[in-house]
């Protein structure tokens, strides 16, 4: 009985542990190819990183020089006292985000402050302009009656003033007749920060209705009409700047945090490989032994 039976039970033993090998390998196999997936992982985050880093350089040196077109413009706001009228109740955001990720909550900080805005039981007189799709994306959802505008190919290149005047133009001739409004920006304060502000948008009424607006001399229909525009692309010239610079040093930033994500995660999977590699290496050696001993 047990001479019948004895090569068939040899048979599974075989296959058992055959099925074994199997599966170590296999397993072997698929965190070898982990490890490669993350090796290159790791290699693009750190060369994003060294370009994002030459990138922030440039985009704060034109911060520096940006920086007195959108300050002036604002400080003749708060000279003349411009207010946003009363009989006009209609209000414009204006989102300046870009098309590119992969740069922390640059995007999503500036959509919050829009969204929380547009959740407010008042918010039916509000429209937006999205500058750069993350923001539209953001807000198109839940809030796409309100958004009028969007500005594509936002991010790629840096921001000229060129680019502020097509989209200063897009914004007088949007045909929505406003009183007063934002601009949401993400304002650079250093390498690892930045934080949301505004700058004010007024219509030309509400500039002519200014109470200290006799101070500056022969301004006519004209001159407000132009310097209107004028500061408008002035200001969104500056907001553009001051969006790539944050989103240069925040995309640094994550770069750098998944790089060194990267390598945590490819020191856990060295580790796993090696140990499953010796347990296998084990797992052989006493088969051998236990063959040769059952041998003799």
């Amino acid at each position: 009985m047990l001479g019948r039976f004895a090569p068939g039970v040899c048979t599974q033993v075989t296959m058992v542990v055959n099925q074994q090998q199997n599966r170590n390998m296999a397993t072997l196999k698929a965190i070898s190819i982990r490890l490669k997936s993350v090796k290159n992982i790791q290699k693009i985050t750190q060369s994003m990183k060294m370009v994002s880093a030459a990138k922030y350089t440039r985009a704060e040196r034109d911060l520096k020089a940006a920086r007195p077109y959108g300050e002036g413009a604002s400080q003749f706001y708060e000279k003349a006292e411009v207010s946003a009228p009363e009989d006009e109740p209609k209000q414009l955001y204006i989102a300046i985000t870009s098309d590119r990720g992969l740069c922390g909550a640059v995007h999503t900080g500036v959509s919050k402050v829009i969204r929380n805005r547009l959740s407010e039981p008042d918010a039916d007189n509000i429209r937006v302009i999205c500058v750069g799709d993350k923001s539209r994306g953001i807000l198109q959802r839940l809030y796409g009656k309100h958004i009028i505008t969007v500005a594509n190919e936002i991010g790629r290149l840096p921001p000229t003033f060129l680019d502020a005047a097509k989209l200063a133009n897009a914004v007088m001739n949007s045909g929505y007749d406003f009183g007063s409004g934002k601009i949401i920006y993400n304002k650079f304060r250093s390498v690892v920060s930045y934080v949301q502000a505004d700058l004010p948008v007024f219509s030309k009424k509400a500039i002519e209705n200014a109470p200290k607006l006799a101070v500056y001399d022969s301004l006519d229909s004209d001159v407000l009409q132009s310097y209107m525009e004028f500061s408008l692309a002035s200001m969104l010239f500056y907001a553009l700047k001051e969006g790539a610079c944050s989103e240069q040093s925040s995309r640094m930033t994550a770069m750098d945090n998944a790089s060194k994500n990267a390598g945590e995660m490819i020191d856990k999977l060295t580790l796993t490989f090696n140990r499953t590699r010796q347990a296998v290496i084990t797992r052989e050696l006493i088969e051998i032994i236990s063959g040769a001993a059952a041998l003799n």
